[in-house]
């Protein structure tokens, strides 16, 4: 149940209170629970309290905060919170650093009021985050991140995908509709004849991978096509429209209905997949959208963007935060229409989401565990028989 802060102050018991208005400095009767709860509603109620003490927050208890924010769940066990606290902390701690604990941070955000254990017999060991809160909370911190972007006209030149990606499954599908079967390599994959074929085929065009680039975690056939390409064999894969047999590629008779009827998909499913796709190396991708949609919606520079939002981007790998937030994030966004990308006079890239990007963040949200478990492509599972 979606609880705000009166209601979960209303079963806080007068020690909770107690620490809760020492923490905001209220001036009350500290023996009287209503007193404690009005003079606590009335000091967060000012907006320039409640700013100060968010803006006052460090980059950690921010990317903490934001792990909360988009999560549509509204209870978390302390083992959740725990491990979210801990992946806030991208470097490893100085020395002089070793006597902090995921606890510290939990119990910052239970002494301002921010985080609440359950009331009843079922939640009493879960946290929860008033609702009212969330709603502030990111009206708060959109205004510290807008302080930092730097804004443009609109550029003279940009691209815009629109939903050419939908249009792109449904020619993929029926490319290997055409030849019956695709030949695979010993390793799984299309031969470069018939890879070149289906690049030629799609309306936006895509170099093949460069030999010896490492690519990993971000899909199943990742490592041997490009990124856009990659995300539709990948969603056509995970959706049983297309079989990998012994050394061939075909349909199955769910794809073949697809190409028949010359039905295509939904462009909200490509983008749910996406994001269940790449929360494998970017565990906060969703959080970082919902930024996006809210912080571009005139054009904005790249480089501003990124250096609000790559704070809050743990690296992966060989890819720096900057590198995930425009390569894996801003690019396949393009890709799937949710934004374009142009370039400006003087200040370089600069991207503004679109409507039907507006519409499609606002209207998904995946569960947290909500990931597409990575079984091994034909490659890995070649290598691990060697």
């Amino acid at each position: 149940m979606e609880m705000n802060l009166a209601d979960m102050l209303c079963y806080s018991d007068i020690h909770e209170l107690s620490r809760i208005a020492l923490t905001y400095e209220c001036e009350c009767n500290g023996h009287s629970k209503n007193e404690l709860i009005q003079s606590i509603l009335n000091t967060v109620g000012r907006r320039e309290i409640f700013e100060k003490y968010v803006r006052s927050l460090s980059l950690e208890d921010v990317r903490f905060l934001n792990s909360l924010l988009f999560d549509s769940r509204n209870s978390f066990s302390l083992e959740e919170l725990m491990a979210r606290a801990k992946q806030t902390r991208f470097q490893e701690a100085e020395p002089d650093e070793g006597a902090w604990s995921p606890r510290d941070t939990i119990g910052k955000f239970k002494r301002h009021g921010w985080l609440f254990n359950g009331y009843s017999q079922q939640t009493k060991y879960l946290f929860q985050v008033p609702e009212d809160l969330k709603r502030r909370f990111c009206e708060v911190l959109a205004g510290k991140f807008k302080e930092r972007l730097v804004t443009s006209a609109e550029p003279g030149v940009y691209r815009d995908e629109r939903q050419l990606i939908v249009d792109d499954t449904l020619q993929f599908l029926r490319y290997i509709g055409d030849q019956g079967e695709v030949p695979l390599t010993v390793e799984g994959t299309m031969y470069k004849r018939q890879l070149q074929h289906v690049l030629e085929a799609m309306s936006v065009g895509e170099d093949m991978v460069a030999k010896g680039a490492w690519r990993f975690g971000y899909g199943r056939m990742f490592k041997e096509y490009p990124n856009r390409l990659s995300l539709i064999y990948d969603y056509c894969y995970y959706h049983h429209l297309i079989a990998e047999g012994d050394r061939t590629l075909t349909l199955t008779d769910e794809g073949r209905a697809r190409v028949l009827e010359s039905r295509k998909e939904n462009g909200a499913q490509l983008y749910r997949f996406w994001l269940r796709l790449y929360k494998n190396p970017i565990p906060n991708v969703q959080s970082i959208v919902q930024w996006l949609e809210r912080l571009a919606q005139g054009w904005v520079t790249v480089e501003s963007l990124g250096g609000v939002l790559g704070e809050l981007i743990k690296p992966f790998y060989y890819d720096s935060a900057q590198s995930i937030f425009e390569q894996r994030i801003l690019q396949m966004m393009m890709h799937l229409g949710l934004l374009r990308i142009g370039e400006a006079e003087r200040l370089g890239q600069v991207v503004q989401v679109t409507k039907l990007g507006s519409g499609i963040i606002r209207g998904t949200q995946v569960a947290e565990a909500d990931k597409v478990a990575l079984s091994p492509g034909p490659q890995d599972v070649f290598d691990n028989h060697l």
